[in-house]
């Protein structure tokens, strides 16, 4: 378990070890998730990737393709 203070502005320093574990460096962005009595705190971009991987589910069977042939064709199209 980690702490960290949180200074006036509301701004806090994650600890070492948690921008490892998050694959965060300076300048990259974080996101923060309210879940009913807590914060979960991702890296951004994969947040995002998951989300689109959410959006995603089923799509290729759906459209029926079932090697990556298939989808390079498709985006040829």
């Amino acid at each position: 378990m980690e702490s960290a203070k949180v200074l006036p502005k509301g701004q806090v320093t994650l600890p070492k070890d948690i921008r490892r574990k998050l694959g965060v460096e300076n300048g990259d962005r974080v996101v923060m998730v309210w879940d009913s009595d807590r914060v979960v705190m991702m890296n951004a971009a994969v947040y995002g990737m998951r989300i689109l991987q959410r959006e995603f589910e089923g799509v290729a069977d759906r459209l029926g393709l079932e090697t990556e042939d298939d989808v390079a064709a498709l985006f040829t199209e």
